[in-house]
């Protein structure tokens, strides 16, 4: 239902719940207010995010691989299992977004010396370049949508995020 459909004064979840309340009252969809607008918000993140990523030619996954190289410090370099380990992509998917970062010559390949088995990905020169112009546009991007939250509510959400996320790690493991 496009914003417009929505009557004043309520947003598109509120309308939803209104909807399901009305169809099906055995029902309770008050998670609805925190979920799916916790959803609605990282879709509109999503968005700002990789609109910043797009001016330097990254995806999201492609960001992500060059940044957790370059968080490793020198020589900006991880083993392959450590690199998915520290991105939020799956293996099969991080061998395809290094082909292609290989491929544009911002990461290489090569075997570590202790055990030829193992795999190591380094940024080249061209990759932490890339990544340094990136990562300050992001961080300056990241503080503008905050910026529009506010501090003190930027600081509470930051709390309850993190306690919400243990608990949920926690649950899922257990």
């Amino acid at each position: 239902m496009p914003d417009d459909d929505v009557p004043s004064g309520r947003d598109r979840v509120a309308q939803i719940q209104i909807e399901w309340r009305r169809e099906r009252p055995d029902l309770d969809p008050s998670p609805q207010g925190v979920i799916a607008r916790l959803h609605l918000v990282s879709l509109k993140l999503t968005e700002r995010l990789v609109a910043v990523y797009n001016e330097f030619g990254l995806s999201e996954g492609e960001f992500d691989v060059l940044a957790t190289l370059r968080r490793a410090g020198a020589p900006f370099e991880r083993a392959a299992g450590e690199l998915a380990d520290h991105t939020l992509i799956s293996t099969g998917g991080l061998t395809k977004r290094v082909d292609r970062l290989e491929a544009r010559g911002l990461v290489e390949r090569r075997l570590e010396a202790a055990d030829a088995r193992k795999r190591l990905v380094r940024l080249t020169p061209a990759g932490r370049d890339v990544i340094d112009r990136a990562i300050g546009a992001h961080l300056d991007n990241e503080h503008r949508i905050l910026r529009e939250l506010g501090a003190p509510d930027a600081d509470a959400l930051e709390a309850v995020l993190t306690r919400w996320l243990r608990v949920l790690d926690e649950t899922w493991q257990g």
